[in-house]
């Protein structure tokens, strides 16, 4: 363990609590009592920001009071972003150091384990396991963190350190890269803190073998996530011939695979994601009933479409074309694309997946343009399953954000 996470330095005359952290304070309009019933946000409009609220370093902690001067908690201040707090604990007088981050990881590791046989799921998600902004998948022995808020930054030493004490893994990698860090105002880069990885890693879920790249792959390396609507879909490929479409390492063919198809074809633009499915499918015996199609996923789904082709279950599992609101419609109109070209390679009777990981999509708009799609292709669907991500990927109530993973499956005529 280390000492306490160093608190960034803060300007001489912001005031201070009596436990003697600067205060921010709410504007008298701002939503006071969402925060009091456990939203975790604090909107940059909702902030009052004088020049000395300003000058607190990204990643500080401040006692939050409401607009009457009432203390609501220990929260961490970025300025830099428009999520401007984070609430870190409801006890102002929390001491946010490697002990009270062991506590919040012994407590998700205690969940992981009663859910799961084997050290292969996400540790912590963020807000709904009380670490803001704070992503760890874990690998075996190997762990990925994605500190996407700037007080994980910071606090990146005493993370490593408590994540190595709870879990007992060696090998510990940043990944920090995305939209979120973006959003943070925090650089992107990607480096091994503690440890080493010289080869993918082999991860066992749902009877498949994944192949993930924890260094130089998509996100953390591989979709947890995804992994009870992969169930679902393999209770739907037994005797199949499936067509797994933005497949990233294999996720739903490999599955599908395990789950009894006699054949899959993963389609995806990276090679090398497609290369680490192929080895996936080497590692369950199944390289001769597994196929793959590299290009763009509209492409070569329009190109089968004029081939003829047929499959039993076409599941697609696109990025976020929605990944906030100003792109919501452009992204929905996406989902009904896909949709749509989908839904002309299923065979009748046959069985279409259909997923979005978009935040700014609820479901009821998902499940809208998916339908939309569908007739517009000329089918008639049943919806059998809806699913969203898996317990590991706990949803805190408050914060819709946290719940982000929505799964459709139709059977066709």
């Amino acid at each position: 363990m280390t000492d306490t996470p160093h608190l960034p330095d803060t300007d001489d005359q912001q005031p201070a609590s009596r436990h003697g952290l600067p205060v921010v304070r709410l504007r008298p309009k701002a939503e006071a009592r969402a925060i009091r019933h456990g939203f975790p946000w604090v909107y940059a409009d909702e902030l009052v920001t004088d020049r000395r609220t300003g000058k607190l370093a990204a990643g500080a902690f401040a006692v939050l009071e409401d607009a009457d001067r009432r203390e609501m908690g220990l929260v961490t201040v970025n300025t830099a972003s428009k999520i401007i707090c984070r609430m870190m604990d409801r006890d102002v007088m929390a001491t946010i150091d490697a002990n009270w981050i062991a506590a919040r990881l012994t407590k998700a590791l205690a969940m992981r384990e009663r859910l799961y046989d084997a050290p292969f799921y996400r540790l912590v998600h963020a807000e709904a396991d009380g670490l803001p902004g704070v992503i760890i998948d874990r690998f075996g022995d190997t762990a990925v963190v994605q500190p996407n808020a700037a007080w994980s930054e910071t606090a990146i030493d005493a993370i490593v350190d408590a994540l190595k004490s709870v879990t007992g893994v060696t090998t510990v990698i940043k990944n920090g890269s995305g939209r979120a860090r973006t959003l943070e105002g925090l650089p992107e880069e990607t480096s091994v803190l503690c440890g080493g990885v010289d080869a993918p890693i082999a991860v066992p879920m749902n009877g498949a073998v994944y192949m993930a790249d924890v260094v130089g792959g998509q996100k953390t390396g591989l979709f947890f996530d995804q992994r009870p609507n992969h169930a679902f879909a393999a209770t739907l490929s037994k005797g199949a011939r499936v067509l797994d479409v933005f497949s990233h390492v294999g996720g739903f063919g490999l599955a599908a695979l395990a789950g009894g198809a006699v054949h899959a074809t993963a389609v995806d633009g990276s090679a090398p994601a497609l290369e680490l499915a192929t080895q996936g499918a080497a590692a369950m015996g199944r390289s001769d009933d597994f196929e793959i199609r590299q290009g763009d996923a509209f492409a070569v789904m329009e190109a089968l479409a004029e081939e003829g082709a047929q499959f039993d279950v076409v599941v697609c599992d696109p990025p976020a074309f929605a990944p906030a609101k100003p792109a919501l419609q452009a992204g929905l109109r996406a989902y009904e694309r896909v949709a749509r070209l989908a839904a002309s390679l299923v065979a009748p009777g046959g069985y279409l997946v259909l997923c979005s990981c978009s935040h700014a999509a609820d479901l009821s708009s998902f499940r809208n343009a998916s339908a939309r799609g569908i007739g517009r292709g000329g089918r008639r669907s049943q919806l059998i399953y809806t699913g969203q991500a898996g317990p590991d990927h706990p949803m805190l109530p408050q914060l819709a954000e946290s719940g982000y993973l929505k799964a459709l499956a139709f059977r066709l005529d």
